[in-house]
């Protein structure tokens, strides 16, 4: 941050630090009480690059947290009824609490089909419509990580968010959605615009709590934002960086960070945000499904 930037950080290493080490905390706790290691498996299906990065780290995250991981990396031509059946196999496994598919799947491959196959109580993404549906319910769901991971941030900087206007700028079913039914959760008026909302920048301004999740670059200026609003930026985006040399890229969000941070309150950096918080609430989601698998209470805070 600039040093006449206004806004304080809200970090991501710092925050998914101390969650992923409640995290550890709770599968040292199973492992000694009820001889239960929880696992995690992830389906890599081709090679995109930032999947395989991401993969990678979650199953580094997951290890540290004294769990079991479990990768299965299967190449860009595998059909799709082999996936299906990968995913049964899953589903039938008992070491396994939680898994998903990678996404994206090459294009050969229906994602829908995919998240509809997985048993729900194994859904560590969140994304099975019988998830998401108790979600907007206000039921016990498995809850998408990265949304979960934004609330846990504004709660962050913000405490008590009851009676705050919270504007999500994005309706995708893997974050818009979830994040406004958690907020709503937490008592928030919750607006959700998107691409062709009329005058997307009033509405933005109108947000105490405003989440961006569109996938566009730095869209999100200074005069789009409140003074004193709490910004979260769920954008990864990679960009040229000519600054670092020939054909060299960075990572920025959805949001000019150095613009806004002169008026917001509080705001996620990119990268060093949200995305550490997703690996972090990944791992808690495989630990509450083995919990209700085995019929074992968390602790309350948990």
């Amino acid at each position: 941050m600039t040093s006449s930037a206004k806004a304080s950080l809200i970090d991501g290493k710092i925050i998914s630090a101390d969650l992923r080490a409640r995290v550890a905390v709770e599968v040292a706790r199973l492992k000694r009480e009820h001889g239960l290691t929880p696992g995690l498996a992830v389906i890599l299906v081709g090679n995109d690059p930032a999947s395989e990065v991401y993969v990678r780290n979650k199953g580094l995250a997951t290890k540290e947290a004294g769990m079991n991981s479990y990768e299965y990396r299967l190449p860009a031509e595998t059909s799709e009824a082999d996936l299906l059946a990968k995913v049964a196999e899953l589903n039938a496994d008992p070491a396994v609490h939680g898994f998903l598919v990678q996404f994206p799947v090459p294009d050969h491959i229906s994602q829908q089909n995919v998240i509809d196959a997985i048993d729900p109580s194994k859904d560590a993404d969140g994304l099975h419509p019988l998830n998401a549906g108790r979600l907007a319910s206000g039921l016990p769901a498995m809850v998408p990580a990265t949304p979960e991971g934004c609330l846990i941030m504004a709660k962050h900087a913000g405490g008590d968010l009851s009676g705050k206007h919270a504007v999500v700028i994005g309706r995708s079913n893997l974050v818009g959605k979830p994040v406004a039914q958690l907020l709503l959760k937490e008592n928030c008026t919750v607006t959700i615009a998107h691409s062709r909302s009329h005058d997307l920048p009033a509405i933005a301004r109108e947000a105490d709590i405003l989440v961006a999740a569109v996938g566009r670059p730095n869209m999100v200026k200074r005069d789009w934002v409140k003074k004193g609003a709490i910004v979260i930026d769920v954008g990864i985006n990679r960009v040229p960086a000519p600054e670092k040399g020939e054909g060299k890229t960075k990572l920025v969000g959805d949001v000019d960070f150095a613009d806004v941070a002169e008026v917001a309150g509080a705001i996620t950096p990119v990268p060093g945000g949200v995305g550490l918080m997703t690996v972090a609430c990944l791992l808690r989601n495989t630990v509450i499904a083995a919990c209700r698998r085995h019929a074992i209470d968390l602790p309350k805070d948990f």
